[in-house]
């Protein structure tokens, strides 16, 4: 394949993506690592696209639309499920732990239906899951509610969140940006940021899709929890670069 085809090929694959990897690169042009990363810096000189660790983004990539909670339950299921069973095993008996919003935590909830623990969340969808498995006890914050997320928001959900204390703490996001955690409304990144400020330990669970983007609002530094869980379709790159800034688990 000539050069001036491989460029037009790879501006074409990171516009339909909006992010694609080295790796997939390599596997769709057929072409060596290094000519992979030659390529995508003579694109990123020309204007063309954006290089990020691993790979490259689209210029026209944005996140300005937040993806509805139905939207967001049907991607991604088997790498969810893995690292919702992964952030199970890390609860204890008799704990006391923060559920934030999202689909993964959703799974991360339905794992824990029936244990011995304490669990506070902002999300209806978290609290529906949990209520009535005694002996969990789940206490919901309620608040200003976003329908677009299922969760509760809002100085009165900041209130609560603020005189409480958890063990441990279980967020998502919308993208992972170096160390900046990202989500799209500001009041719901300030609703997650609370909880794990008061937690012992603090875990992010994001699939691979998450690394590399990033959205409106920066609400954490990613050098401030103990681990990510992620799945293990993370580009090699990526993992390596993100491992700088805390420990990453893979499953």
């Amino acid at each position: 394949m000539l050069k001036k085809e491989r460029l037009v090929r790879i501006t074409q694959m990171v516009n339909q993506k909006g992010i694609i990897s080295i790796n997939e690169i390599m596997e769709q042009l057929e072409i060596s690592d290094m000519t992979a990363r030659r390529d995508l810096d003579e694109l990123e000189k020309s204007g063309k696209l954006l290089r990020v660790h691993g790979g490259a983004q689209s210029l026209s990539f944005s996140m300005d639309h937040e993806r509805s909670h139905l939207e967001k339950s049907s991607v991604q299921i088997k790498e969810k499920t893995r690292i919702a069973h992964k952030a199970a095993s890390l609860i204890q008996e008799g704990e006391t732990i923060f559920l934030g919003p999202g689909t993964t935590i959703q799974l991360l909830a339905e794992q824990l239906c029936g244990r011995n623990i304490r669990v506070v969340t902002n999300s209806l969808a978290v609290f529906n899951i949990l209520s009535g498995h005694t002996p969990t006890d789940v206490m919901l914050t309620g608040g200003e509610y976003r329908s677009n997320t299922n969760t509760f928001v809002g100085p009165i959900t900041n209130m609560v969140l603020s005189k409480l204390r958890y063990t441990k703490a279980f967020i998502g996001c919308n993208g992972i940006f170096n160390s900046g955690i990202t989500t799209y409304s500001l009041e719901e990144g300030e609703s997650q940021g609370i909880p794990l400020d008061n937690a012992k330990n603090r875990y992010l669970l994001v699939d691979s899709t998450k690394f590399n983007r990033s959205d409106f609002y920066i609400f954490y530094d990613l050098f401030n929890f103990d681990a990510v869980i992620t799945d293990n379709e993370i580009d090699p790159d990526v993992l390596k670069h993100y491992k700088e800034y805390t420990t990453i688990v893979t499953v």
